[in-house]
Order: structure tokens, then sequence, then C-alpha cells
């Protein structure tokens, strides 16, 4: 079997690791909607969720070593289009068209955008200064969207702005695990026991927390459309500012990656109509209410 063979499967079988996750955590969400976040770390379901995305993520590394991350990344967004079924028949419910819909339009644009993103020659591990800059700015970044989305009234835009900053931290927790791993492999497992380590596990933590707050209000569909477009877009930022990356094909590469990014966002609004994304199995819309608008 060929290497980028090997890629496709694992990076395939990491979607699938993280839908799994997602569609675990929200049903923890849903079945306890008035529970703190926190109180969840009691619970074994909270924790298998764990392990299902620290799977996709040790899938993600291996699909990294057989293949180019232009193959591998855009195969990503496959988590939303997995999640979308997985959900659906955990809850005994169908997708609906518009769920599909949205769920294209996020999937559709990621692609261009990823496809468009030339990455830097090789591995690269960022300086003292520059994780430094990006932990903070990190910080900074989660700290606003936590912020916003606790003054937010309506509760779907409370989930999305929680799911923006969940992104955001899985994002710069990818950019630090690349840094450690090179610096592990020069240093040794003394790196494991640095500053920056230290950060990585918070932020890797803060994101799976956030993701969790998310699912709380809006279902599966709009949040998890949402931390599967701000990660790559984080990510983007990261390897540009800090990693020499750059659009392919110059400004006409960057407007139609725009265009990407629009054209993602416009999914993540169909996907957050309220009541309007699921259905119940004889073709009926799903009446449930606010707890409804993306998925279950």
């Amino acid at each position: 079997m060929s290497a980028w063979a090997l890629a496709v499967i694992f990076a395939i079988a990491s979607a699938a690791a993280y839908a799994a996750g997602a569609v675990v955590q929200e049903r923890l969400a849903a079945d306890a909607a008035r529970v703190p976040v926190l109180a969840l770390l009691r619970r074994g379901r909270w924790w298998f969720a764990v392990g299902l995305n620290a799977a996709g993520g040790a899938l993600h590394v291996a699909a990294l070593a057989f293949g180019p991350l232009s193959l591998v990344q855009p195969l990503g967004v496959l988590t939303l289009v997995l999640a979308l079924p997985m959900g659906a028949a955990l809850a005994g419910r169908c997708v609906s068209g518009r769920a599909w819909r949205g769920a294209g339009y996020t999937v559709a644009g990621l692609v261009v955008l990823l496809l468009l993103i030339s990455p830097a020659t090789g591995a690269e591990a960022l300086t003292g200064r520059d994780a430094t800059t990006l932990a903070l700015a990190a910080a900074v970044t989660v700290a606003v969207l936590m912020a916003a989305a606790r003054l937010s009234r309506p509760l779907v835009i409370r989930s999305l702005l929680n799911a923006a900053a969940s992104g955001v931290a899985f994002a710069v927790a990818s950019a630090l695990t690349q840094t450690v791993a090179l610096r592990t492999s020069e240093d040794g497992p003394i790196a494991l026991l640095s500053p920056l380590a230290l950060v990585l596990g918070v932020m890797a933590v803060g994101g799976l927390l956030l993701s969790q707050m998310a699912y709380r209000h809006s279902g599966l569909g709009a949040p998890l459309a949402t931390v599967t477009l701000a990660n790559p877009i984080a990510s983007a930022v990261i390897g540009m500012v800090l990693l020499g990356e750059r659009f392919v094909g110059g400004t006409p590469g960057a407007l139609a990656a725009l265009a990407g990014a629009a054209l993602a966002s416009w999914g993540v609004v169909v996907l957050a109509q309220p009541g309007a994304t699921s259905r119940s199995p004889n073709g009926d819309p799903d009446a449930a209410g606010e707890r409804q608008p993306a998925l279950v």
C-alpha cells in the first residue's frame, strides 16, 4: 500500500474519531444541560469523548507522517460530514436537507481555503519569542470570545462564540504540539516538562471544555461547523504570521481563500437556523424548540 493511501486512511479514521467524540460531547450536553461543565469531568462518558479526541489527534499525526499537509488537512473537514449522521442516528432522527446543505457549504469553503494555503518547507519549530507571543495572543483572543459569549443573550450566538474560542484553542495547541515534538526530538523528554508543553495542555483541555459549552445550547451541527471552520482559519493565520506560509497564487489566491471562508461561514449560518435542520424519521420537522437549531 502506498504512503499516500495510508495517509488517506489515517486521515479519514482521524475525522471519524473526532466526529464520534463530538457526538458524545453533544449528547452529554443534552443530557446534563444544567450541570456545570467542570462537573462533567466526573463522568465516564466525558473521558470516553476525551479518548476519542486523543485518538483523532494521534491518527492525524500518523496521517501527516505518510502524506503532505495539502492532502491530509482537507480531509479533516469530513468530521462535520460524519458527525451529522452519527448524531442523528444516536438521537433517533434524520438529517434534514438544510443540514446537509449547510454542511456542504462549510466543507466546500474549507476545502477551497485549505488547498490554497502553501505550507512552509518542512516542519519548523516556533522560536521562544514567537511561542510566547502566540500563547499571549491566543489567551487574549479566547478570553474576548468567552466574554462576548457570556454577554450574548441569544443562546445560538453564545454557542457559536464558545465554539470559535474552542477552534482557536485547538489551532494553537496543534501549532505548539509541532514545536514541542521537534524540541523533544532534539532535547529529549525534558522538553515535555517545559512551560510551552504546559501551555499546550491548557489549550487542548480548554478547547475540549469550550466545545462542550458550545454544545449545551445549539445541538451538534452549528457549533461543530464553527470549530471546524475556526481551527484551520486560526492555523492559517499562525502559519502565515509565524511560519512563513502563504496563499497559493498571491493576491488572487488570497481573494479565493476569502471567498472560501465566506462560503464556509454561510454554511454555519444555515446550520444555525432555529428548528430547521433536523426532522423526525417520518419526515416531520423537529419542533423541539430552542435546543434543536442544528441537528438533534
